[in-house]
């Protein structure tokens, strides 16, 4: 996405995007189908759907989805629980030793509010989670959010706003409850 966070739709760019996201569905789809013991089989398809391989003592547990996979950065031993979806075209980067629960969402593109634009742009922003960052069951991180180290999402969040270091934040718009 370009510095002013829009993408206008039925570019050449949208257009990649498009094909990419169509690539990556076929690729996921076959990887949420593998036996659970065909660790070479998922190795692969996650290096098909990343752009390499799993970074070292980093476990994702399928089912798994995303609509890009080569804009999700994830570090060592990040662990990601069943069901959970990564949409990364504008970035998503967790950092090690980030735990994400199960159902978690991760959404980087969505449309502008303005009803004249909807359906022209994708807007959006890139989702960075710091270091030891805990992500409960269910829970949805937009676009352009932040999340500082140490700090706890609770399950069922929807996190909008940047979330200190250190810190739990809570409910349907996330709140800081409480810091440490």
């Amino acid at each position: 996405m370009s510095g002013d966070r829009l993408l206008r739709i039925h570019s050449p760019a949208f257009q990649a995007m498009a094909d990419r996201v169509l690539r990556v569905t076929a690729l996921t789809s076959r990887l949420n189908v593998l036996p659970f013991d065909d660790e070479a089989g998922r190795a692969e398809l996650f290096e098909q759907i990343l752009g390499g391989p799993l970074p070292p003592r980093c476990t994702i547990q399928p089912p798994f989805y995303t609509d890009h996979g080569l804009r999700l950065d994830l570090a060592e031993r990040v662990f990601i629980n069943q069901n959970c979806t990564f949409l990364d075209y504008a970035g998503i980067r967790l950092g090690p030793r980030v735990m994400v629960g199960p159902r978690a969402t991760f959404l980087t593109v969505g449309h502008p509010v303005d009803p004249g634009e909807r359906r022209g742009w994708l807007s959006g922003g890139p989702i960075d989670v710091a270091e030891n960052v805990w992500i409960g069951a269910g829970a949805t991180i937009l676009p352009g959010v932040s999340i500082g180290r140490d700090a706890v999402v609770a399950a069922g969040a929807v996190v909008a706003d940047d979330v200190p270091p250190a810190s739990l934040v809570t409910g349907g718009k996330a709140t800081v409850r409480r810091r440490w």
